[in-house]
């Protein structure tokens, strides 16, 4: 499998390993930038754990991790990832998806979440695109559902924090046929 480049006039998403994470410590050391992810990575061994183990999902083909460029700022941005990839049914994850403060609100995210729709609808031909987000992030929740995707339900008390907290996680979902009236109404200007 080899890892696509998703590029518009906004970003580009390249694949994220050891050859680029460099590139992200100025950004994952910002303070409470994944407050509501049982991931850390604001060290830099962090950082780098963190991108081993989004490499051996990609070896085992069920993870295609990216690193993400802001070409307006022309500077990198963030990560993000295609994960829990099920080829079977034909199911996939977007998440694990982080941007500096200083990208957040600016239109980034929706160019990102374009591409990457548009890469598991129409080029790998998945039938469904999921989202889980804690049910605190607020933030996040609202991004997807501007997106068009429907709350599938919630998972209670499912994932373990870092400080000990148990999270319950909302599952968002997106279907194949739905996609067509997403891009364009959602992203009728991409």
């Amino acid at each position: 499998m080899k890892a696509p480049t998703l590029e518009n006039q906004r970003v580009k998403l390249t694949l994220l390993g050891m050859s680029n994470y460099e590139n992200l410590l100025d950004v994952s050391s910002q303070e409470n930038l994944i407050q509501y992810s049982p991931s850390k990575i604001d060290k830099p061994e962090d950082l780098k754990d963190y991108v081993q183990t989004a490499i051996d999902g990609y070896y085992h083909k069920t993870i295609i991790p990216f690193i993400i460029y802001d070409k307006q700022t022309q500077t990198y941005a963030g990560s993000t990832r295609f994960g829990l990839i099920n080829w079977k049914n034909k199911v996939l994850h977007i998440g694990w998806t982080w941007i500096g403060k200083q990208f957040q609100g600016t239109g980034l995210n929706k160019h990102m979440k374009f591409l990457m729709l548009q890469y598991a609808f129409e080029t790998l031909e998945f039938d469904k695109v999921e989202f889980r987000i804690d049910e605190r992030n607020m933030a996040s929740r609202k991004a997807v559902e501007k997106l068009n995707a429907k709350l599938e339900g919630i998972l209670r008390k499912d994932t373990l924090m870092l400080d000990g907290f148990k999270r319950s996680t909302c599952c968002y979902g997106v279907l194949k046929e739905e996609w067509p009236t997403i891009k364009q109404t959602i992203f009728k200007d991409f």
